[in-house]
Protein backbone atom coordinates (compact mmCIF):
# COMPACT_ATOMS: atom_id res chain seq x y z
CA UNK A 1 0.00 0.00 0.00
CA UNK A 2 3.00 1.81 1.14
CA UNK A 3 4.76 1.54 -2.32
CA UNK A 4 1.69 2.52 -4.41
CA UNK A 5 0.66 5.90 -2.44
CA UNK A 6 4.12 6.53 -3.17
CA UNK A 7 4.38 6.03 -6.99
CA UNK A 8 0.72 7.83 -6.97
CA UNK A 9 2.36 10.81 -5.49
CA UNK A 10 5.25 10.96 -7.52
CA UNK A 11 2.98 11.10 -10.54
CA UNK A 12 1.41 13.52 -9.53
CA UNK A 13 4.48 15.63 -8.91
CA UNK A 14 6.23 14.92 -12.01
CA UNK A 15 2.57 15.70 -13.84
CA UNK A 16 2.35 18.84 -12.00
CA UNK A 17 5.87 19.74 -12.91
CA UNK A 18 6.28 18.83 -15.70
CA UNK A 19 2.91 20.51 -17.19
CA UNK A 20 2.83 23.58 -15.17
CA UNK A 21 3.55 26.59 -17.56
CA UNK A 22 5.69 28.83 -16.11
CA UNK A 23 4.54 32.34 -15.63
CA UNK A 24 6.14 34.79 -18.88
CA UNK A 25 8.19 37.39 -17.77
CA UNK A 26 7.75 40.81 -18.50
CA UNK A 27 9.73 41.94 -21.13
CA UNK A 28 11.21 45.70 -20.87
CA UNK A 29 12.12 45.77 -24.83
CA UNK A 30 8.47 45.67 -25.80
CA UNK A 31 7.73 48.11 -23.01
CA UNK A 32 9.88 50.65 -24.33
CA UNK A 33 7.84 50.22 -27.84
CA UNK A 34 4.29 50.14 -25.93
CA UNK A 35 5.72 53.22 -23.57
CA UNK A 36 6.51 55.19 -26.54
CA UNK A 37 3.51 54.85 -28.05
CA UNK A 38 1.14 55.92 -25.29
CA UNK A 39 2.97 57.38 -22.76
CA UNK A 40 6.19 59.29 -23.65
CA UNK A 41 3.61 61.95 -25.01
CA UNK A 42 3.95 62.97 -21.02
CA UNK A 43 6.93 61.46 -19.85
CA UNK A 44 9.65 61.51 -22.19
CA UNK A 45 12.70 60.57 -20.49
CA UNK A 46 11.13 59.45 -17.49
CA UNK A 47 10.00 63.35 -16.58
CA UNK A 48 6.83 64.04 -16.00
CA UNK A 49 5.03 67.37 -17.90
CA UNK A 50 1.93 67.22 -15.14
CA UNK A 51 3.65 66.86 -11.66
CA UNK A 52 7.25 67.30 -12.37
CA UNK A 53 8.17 66.35 -9.11
CA UNK A 54 6.19 62.29 -9.75
CA UNK A 55 8.37 61.73 -12.40
CA UNK A 56 9.87 58.27 -13.28
CA UNK A 57 13.24 58.60 -11.59
CA UNK A 58 14.73 56.08 -9.15
CA UNK A 59 14.19 58.44 -5.86
CA UNK A 60 10.59 59.69 -7.13
CA UNK A 61 9.28 56.15 -7.45
CA UNK A 62 10.97 55.16 -3.94
CA UNK A 63 9.01 58.30 -2.47
CA UNK A 64 5.73 57.67 -3.78
CA UNK A 65 5.50 53.82 -3.55
CA UNK A 66 5.77 53.32 -7.29
CA UNK A 67 8.99 50.83 -7.07
CA UNK A 68 7.49 47.26 -7.94
CA UNK A 69 5.81 45.90 -10.74
CA UNK A 70 2.67 45.91 -8.94
CA UNK A 71 2.68 49.29 -8.22
CA UNK A 72 3.48 50.38 -11.30
CA UNK A 73 1.08 47.69 -13.15
CA UNK A 74 -2.00 49.08 -10.58
CA UNK A 75 -1.35 52.86 -11.61
CA UNK A 76 -1.38 52.31 -15.19
CA UNK A 77 -4.61 50.02 -15.39
CA UNK A 78 -6.55 52.51 -13.15
CA UNK A 79 -5.36 55.67 -13.34
CA UNK A 80 -4.99 57.92 -10.84
CA UNK A 81 -5.58 61.79 -10.39
CA UNK A 82 -4.25 63.47 -13.70
CA UNK A 83 -2.53 60.41 -14.38
CA UNK A 84 -5.61 58.46 -17.12
CA UNK A 85 -6.13 54.51 -16.59
CA UNK A 86 -5.39 52.72 -19.62
CA UNK A 87 -6.95 49.67 -18.82
CA UNK A 88 -8.91 49.46 -21.71
CA UNK A 89 -6.56 50.85 -24.33
CA UNK A 90 -3.75 48.43 -23.13
CA UNK A 91 -3.51 44.69 -22.67
CA UNK A 92 -1.93 43.47 -19.14
CA UNK A 93 1.31 42.41 -21.20
CA UNK A 94 1.38 45.31 -22.50
CA UNK A 95 0.89 46.92 -18.92
CA UNK A 96 3.17 44.53 -17.47
CA UNK A 97 5.98 45.36 -20.16
CA UNK A 98 5.44 48.96 -19.57
CA UNK A 99 6.20 48.70 -15.48
CA UNK A 100 9.52 46.86 -16.61
CA UNK A 101 10.53 49.21 -18.73
CA UNK A 102 10.13 51.96 -16.44
CA UNK A 103 12.14 49.71 -13.48
CA UNK A 104 14.55 48.90 -16.08
CA UNK A 105 15.02 52.75 -17.02
CA UNK A 106 14.60 54.30 -13.30
CA UNK A 107 17.31 51.24 -11.87
CA UNK A 108 20.02 51.00 -14.57
CA UNK A 109 19.76 53.71 -17.69
CA UNK A 110 19.34 57.21 -17.73
CA UNK A 111 16.23 58.10 -15.79
CA UNK A 112 18.60 58.38 -12.35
Amino acid sequence: MKKILSVLLLCIAVVTFAFNRPALAADAVKGAKVFSANCASCHAGGKNLVQANKNLKKDALEKYGMNSPEAIIAQVTNGKNAMPAFKGRLKPEQIEDVAAYVLDEANNKEWK
